[in-house]
């Protein structure tokens, strides 16, 4: 079996003044990027992160949904994103979907680093029409994922809802994060996952956000 041959590379840290991760302003001031490579047999894929941006985004995959629901997640979580993925979706559109999900949640653990200073944790609950989503996450460096909702099967278009469950449990197990996802009310899919997604971004951006100097841990370390 071929092995996934990943590259993951950290943009170089730009700062506006000061040395090193001193104080907590400066470490505010650091850029925080990351560029993944992901081969496979079944894909290719490269994602820029810019955690700190403003919700610039390039997606480029042969999935319609997927591209339009990494836009929307880029859009409102105020994150910098640009994608180029490539995979057999002659065969089925899960091997790409989960690809992303794996390396979205690589990309962050890397532009992320030590989490030194982030809140860790972030929670939102997102309504979009009849839809009503939750979301909780815990930058732990435990990757787990929990997904719950009303037995919702089904396509949108040509997109099987269920693939966002891999999405989320591929960035879940990358990134190292405790990631909760239920579905509180939904009945059309296309608003329940879309619900998910920005629940998703909303979430990742509060628990990204910088609240101190030291790193959001009794043990040192996450």
């Amino acid at each position: 079996m071929l092995k996934a041959r990943s590259s993951v590379g950290r943009a170089p840290a730009r700062h506006a003044g000061g040395q090193g991760f001193e104080s907590p302003r400066a470490y505010h001031l650091v850029m925080r990027e990351a560029q993944v490579l992901r081969e496979t047999r079944e894909t290719k894929i490269k994602l820029y992160i810019n955690v700190d941006g403003t919700g610039e985004y390039k997606i480029d995959t042969p999935i319609g949904f997927l591209t339009h629901m990494l836009e929307s997640f880029a859009k409102h979580g105020r994150f910098d994103l640009r994608v180029e993925a490539q995979g057999d979706v002659h065969v089925s559109h899960h091997h790409t979907v989960e690809d992303c999900g794996i390396v979205l949640g690589q990309a962050f653990a890397e532009a992320l680093g030590s989490k030194k200073g982030i809140r860790r944790y972030g929670d939102s609950i997102v309504p979009m029409d009849e839809a009503l989503v939750m979301s909780a996450i815990d930058f732990s460096g435990r990757g787990l994922f929990f997904y719950e909702d009303k037995n919702l099967r089904g396509k949108i278009t040509d997109f099987d809802f269920e693939l966002i469950w891999e999405f989320f449990k591929g960035f879940a197990l990358e990134s190292k994060s405790t990631l909760h996802i239920r579905v509180i009310e939904g009945k059309i899919l296309h608003h329940v996952a879309e619900a998910c997604f920005k629940s998703f971004a909303l979430t990742l951006r509060e628990a990204v956000s910088f609240v101190g100097g030291d790193i959001p841990s009794t043990k040192g370390t996450l």
